[in-house]
């Protein structure tokens, strides 16, 4: 975890959802997404300095902003992005020391927008080749509010493009790990590391350079566990159905 999740809410609510200031995003607005995927583009909040220029007023201080990155991270001394597809995840444990991963979680931390996201627990159960069978479900806050995701992201700087190609610069992302508790523990040892609402400013603040406080190990989660439909695997599916209940999609089996 986290290798899929989902999020279809629209962009104007997430705005206001996390109170932006900044819509980084203006020219690049994401379709709602039931299986999000590694390398994908995806919505994340940050706080940084704009630009100074004629649209913002905000006098040299960072500022909420909403960004589009894709989903794998890709350290600033990569030589090539292909790294990314691998670095998906950060370990909670590591993240502060690992060194692909350090400097973002001192400088660069970012909050990423989720309804959900989807695990598989492995049946006792196999398949025709043998191998045992496995069955998706989705993890949920209880409520309909949005789930906050922490996450880190890097800039990487394309050098065979001139200084003036739009594309000269990569922004990627990754989600922290930790150990999952309650009943998402039982369907796969770890989980995303969420941030409450209340700490959304000083996980975002990147004048707080030392987060330690932030990595402690989850407490109870409220969240809500159910399977779904295997259509799910294919990442060519996509779309609400994705997330209905195992019992409205008719077929699989649960776990609990």
């Amino acid at each position: 975890m986290c290798g899929r999740y989902a999020f279809g809410r629209d962009k104007h609510e997430l705005l206001e959802e996390f109170e932006v200031e900044v819509d980084g995003a203006a020219d690049e607005e994401l379709r709602p997404d039931y299986n999000i995927a590694p390398t994908k583009p995806v919505y994340a909040v940050v706080s940084r300095t704009p630009k100074a220029g004629p649209k913002t007023d905000a006098e040299g201080r960072p500022v909420r902003q909403l960004r589009v990155m894709r989903w794998g991270l890709v350290p600033g001394w990569a030589k090539d992005p292909s790294i990314g597809s691998k670095m998906i995840n950060a370990r909670v444990e590591t993240v502060a020391e690992k060194p692909s991963f350090r400097k973002a979680f001192a400088e660069r931390r970012c909050l990423i927008p989720a309804d959900g996201y989807y695990e598989w627990a492995t049946l006792e159960e196999t398949g025709p080749k043998g191998r045992p069978k496995k069955q998706p479900y989705f993890i949920r806050p209880a409520g309909d509010e949005v789930m906050a995701m922490a996450g880190l992201y890097e800039f990487w700087r394309d050098r065979g493009r001139p200084d003036d190609d739009p594309q000269a610069w990569l922004v990627t992302c990754t989600i922290i790990t930790t150990t999952a508790v309650d009943e998402a523990g039982a369907v796969h040892d770890r989980m995303p590391m969420l941030i409450e609402r209340d700490r959304w400013a000083d996980w975002l603040d990147p004048g707080v350079a030392d987060a330690q406080e932030f990595l402690i190990p989850a407490g109870s989660t409220g969240l809500t566990v159910y399977p779904v439909s295997t259509a799910v695997n294919s990442v060519r599916n996509n779309g609400p159905e994705l997330i209905a209940p195992l019992a409205e999609a008719g077929e699989g089996k649960a776990l609990f």
